[in-house]
């Protein structure tokens, strides 16, 4: 049995600046890397039901992938997740105007959002299992009002979990709703560098009765149950099973469901489960919706190790206040944040095999 570790290599240059790559072994042998630029997971390495290590996310060999420009793989997401309809909003009767980088709405924070930046190291923070990240955005940055002070800790944990704790502190009121992106593909990257195998024939199980629709995919403060929808997730059910009724074209999920309980408690969210390999990832978090992505839009483009990530090959579960919530009256709370409070955001991935 190894002993947990932490260490640092270089990762590439991005916007002038030197970019590492930090790895996180746990006693079990999983190995967890995170870069620095947009606080983002690069692999995770979970055993199947035979004990073989695979990674579980999709991804780049370098920083240059990430910022070129991509599907947020791994990322870190803020200042906002999602999208905001129509690329603007109003604060205390003041209308913001924010950059359309999915016309006509705003998505991710923008088109330099937090993904594509360069976080620093929390070195006092920073333990053989905890990896602590920050960033301090800019009054006006993306046209968000007000600094926002924020906080990142990757844990690994020796009992396989994936533990995320995102915070931030303002000093004006804001917007804030921050998400972990990773694409999950608990079948795990090919050893030979063949084709990833598609997500359909992940097992899922959403802890939701109620999802929130739009126009198409921007909510529009309707909230609908799920049962008799292809959005039913409630009992296990293949994540291709119900897709191609989803629409629009592609045909996919790209939704938020409203998480059972509690809206801020911590609670369960997920349950996803890959029957080839045994893989099984126990998702809980605190915010009050999930975004289910099935990958729509992955294209072929080459990843690690030269991997082709085509349409379905990664699936994102994405916890998060609601997405367009600021521009709905029942929902804005959930994504403002004055000063002298504290958002705090804590997802748990914990991975098994049976």
């Amino acid at each position: 049995m190894s002993l947990p570790s932490i260490s640092e290599v270089p990762f590439g240059n991005a916007h002038g600046t030197e970019v590492s790559l930090f790895v996180l072994e746990n006693r079990q042998g999983s190995l967890l890397k995170v870069t620095n630029f947009g606080a983002t997971v690069t692999e995770l390495h979970v055993p199947d039901r035979t004990g073989k290590l695979a990674d579980v996310v999709l991804g780049f060999d370098d920083v240059a992938g990430y910022a070129k420009g991509c599907p947020f793989f791994g990322a870190t997401i803020g200042r906002v997740a999602n999208r905001i309809g129509d690329s603007k909003f109003t604060l205390d009767g003041k209308v913001h105007q924010l950059a359309a980088n999915d016309p006509p709405h705003h998505l991710h924070g923008g088109p330099l959002g937090w993904d594509k930046v360069v976080w620093s190291v929390d070195r006092e923070r920073t333990t053989t299992q905890c990896l602590a990240l920050t960033y301090v955005s800019a009054d006006g940055e993306e046209g968000y009002p007000g600094s926002v002070t924020a906080r990142v800790d990757y844990r690994l944990t020796d009992d396989n979990a994936l533990d995320v704790t995102m915070s931030a502190t303002c000093s004006a009121p804001t917007l804030v709703n921050l998400a972990h992106h990773s694409y999950w593909n608990l079948a795990g990257h090919p050893a030979d560098q063949s084709a990833l195998d598609s997500v359909l024939d992940h097992e899922l199980v959403l802890q939701a009765d109620e999802y929130t629709p739009g126009t198409p995919v921007v909510p529009d403060g309707r909230v609908v149950p799920v049962r008799g929808t292809p959005f039913d997730f409630t009992r296990s059910k293949r994540l291709g099973a119900d897709i191609e009724r989803v629409g629009p074209v592609p045909n996919g999920y790209d939704h938020n469901f409203v998480v059972r309980g509690e809206p801020n408690s911590f609670r369960a969210v997920a349950e996803l489960y890959e029957p080839k390999s045994g893989r099984k990832l126990v998702l809980s978090a605190n915010q009050p919706g999930v975004q289910l992505y099935s990958g729509n839009f992955l294209d072929g483009t080459r990843g690690k190790g030269g991997v082709a990530y085509t349409q379905r090959t990664g699936v994102c579960l994405e916890t998060q206040g609601f997405p367009n919530a600021v521009n709905v009256p029942a929902w804005a709370g959930q994504v403002v944040l004055r000063p002298g409070q504290q958002y705090e955001h804590r997802m748990l991935h914990q991975f098994s095999a049976v």
